[in-house]
């Protein structure tokens, strides 16, 4: 028997992304259909959204959707079912999706990411004619609240899935919203919206959901502890019972080298020949030396959470070591200033692009001999999937799915033949300079790097092992199993 479900989501690949929750909510949906999912994903009509889907379908008009008008449209693109929420007064805005262009949060979010919930849980609720979901998926914060109104409405028969894609990101306000939110009084309460005095979108979703996810196993476990939780973890460690840790996958379709439109040339682990031609290319694009150096890259927000400050610190130990570093990203003006300097200090040795640029992240990947992740938590992690994928090695933290994902190249590991990267304890420079020096030594031995590059591009991350598991709860909450 096939299941419909209903994703909520505040992003969505390709037609609008902040980063891998778009990704996830994008390529989850096509690797469930083999398992009987149907799947249609609700997402707010950002600009970019509605130039996508044009008109749309309107299926239902709200009057008033917290004070404003809204209507719910359906459209297909690029083989994924829509239902958007085509509110101008919370979604037709420059900017970004979340803040302005100078970075600040919107100051009504909690009244836009509301607004999308209650939509949410309205269509479970059979809001529309000849459609209604066997179960619901929430993603983050954002549509968290989903849970909520279903708990406190009249869904509460169709289980509810709210999943955590980083801890970080909570949705918490002020006690005076909750009037706004047109929740039952009763919904104000320790397991209910309330936290800490005030308004906790994913606390509320998290309290009200069947079952909750995660995006590794190891993250599954951290985020139960006090160092991790980040104040939810009493909650977290009591659902123990219903916290899933499912890793992420990647879409191979578009991560595979061997078919790689955006590359200077492709390449298989078969034959690693195609590499050399994206090292080329991307030291020019960086302007580095042409030598045999190792070529670290960075792909990431340049944030303290991705231990970017860390990073800074470390490339005078990396360019004296013989390495060279090219960074792509953007974040805290601080480290995108130290990045800048750092490419002034060491011309041929540092090349660094201040942004996000999708097709040049693919050419890091096949060009880069090893990625650096000293991210200090790390939920699962997409870019060292991509890098596996691509023979890039891994140089990353022990921590969440990084640790789950990267196989450390100690003295078991590579006699066997199995290691596919360089694992260092979080938060410490001098951690992490030791593990760039041994990834340098690693390099210099030409057959082990090939060797650890081709184990890591022949690891299986697709989405395929994550979907099976994501439909295995699907059913087992809806009786199915």
């Amino acid at each position: 028997m096939s299941i419909k479900l209903l994703s909520v989501a505040s992003e969505i690949y390709p037609l609008v992304k902040t980063g891998g929750l778009a990704d996830v909510v994008g390529a989850l949906p096509g690797a469930l259909t083999p398992h009987g999912v149907e799947t249609r994903s609700l997402v707010p009509g950002y600009p970019a959204v509605m130039a996508r889907i044009g008109k749309g379908k309107r299926l239902h008009r709200y009057a008033d959707l917290f004070g404003a008008p809204a209507a719910i449209l359906s459209a297909q693109v690029d083989g994924l079912d829509l239902f958007v929420l085509d509110a101008p007064t919370f979604f037709a805005r420059d900017g970004g999706i979340y803040g302005d262009a100078a970075g600040a949060d919107w100051p009504d979010n909690a009244l836009r990411f509301a607004a999308l919930s209650r939509a949410g849980a309205d269509i479970a609720e059979g809001l529309l004619k000849g459609w209604r979901p066997d179960i619901v998926h929430a993603h983050d914060w954002q549509a968290a609240m989903t849970a909520a109104y279903m708990r406190w409405g009249s869904g509460a028969g169709v289980p509810t899935v709210v999943t955590i894609h980083n801890l970080a990101f909570q949705g918490r306000f002020p006690a005076g919203l909750f009037p706004q939110l047109r929740l039952p009084t009763e919904a104000w309460r320790m397991d209910g919206v309330e936290y800490y005095g005030g308004v906790g979108f994913l606390k509320a979703g998290l309290v009200s959901a069947d079952a909750i996810t995660t995006v590794s196993p190891t993250y599954a476990r951290e985020i139960r502890s006090p160092a991790e939780g980040m104040g939810l973890e009493g909650l977290l460690d009591g659902r123990a019972d219903s916290l899933h840790g499912i890793l992420n996958g990647i879409d191979g379709d578009i991560w595979n080298p061997a078919t790689d439109a955006l590359l200077a040339r492709r390449y298989s682990a078969r034959s690693l020949a195609g590499r050399a031609a994206n090292r080329r290319a991307l030291e020019k694009r960086f302007a580095l030396d042409h030598d045999a150096a190792p070529i670290f890259i960075i792909v990431s927000r340049l944030t303290w959470q991705k231990g970017m400050d860390l990073m800074a610190d470390a490339v005078d130990a990396l360019v004296a070591g013989g390495g060279k570093l090219a960074v792509l990203g953007s974040g805290d003006q601080g480290l995108e200033s130290a990045f800048v300097a750092a490419q002034a200090r060491y011309p041929g040795r540092v090349g660094t692009q201040i942004g996000y640029d999708e097709p040049l992240s693919h050419l890091l990947q096949a060009g880069g001999d090893a990625i650096l992740i000293p991210s200090r938590f790390e939920p699962c992690g997409l870019t060292q999937l991509y890098a596996l994928r691509y023979g890039c090695v891994p140089v990353v933290s022990r921590v969440g799915g990084l640790a789950d994902t990267v196989i450390e190249a100690n003295e078991a590991a590579i006699g066997a033949g199995v290691a596919t990267g360089v694992l260092f304890q979080p938060g410490d420079v001098a951690a992490l300079e030791a593990a760039i020096a041994r990834t340098i030594r690693l390099h210099a031995d030409r057959p082990l790097w090939q060797t650890m590059q081709r184990a890591g591009m022949r690891c299986d991350f697709s989405w395929a092992n994550s979907a099976a598991r994501y439909a295995a709860l699907y059913r087992s909450l809806i009786g199915q199993a």
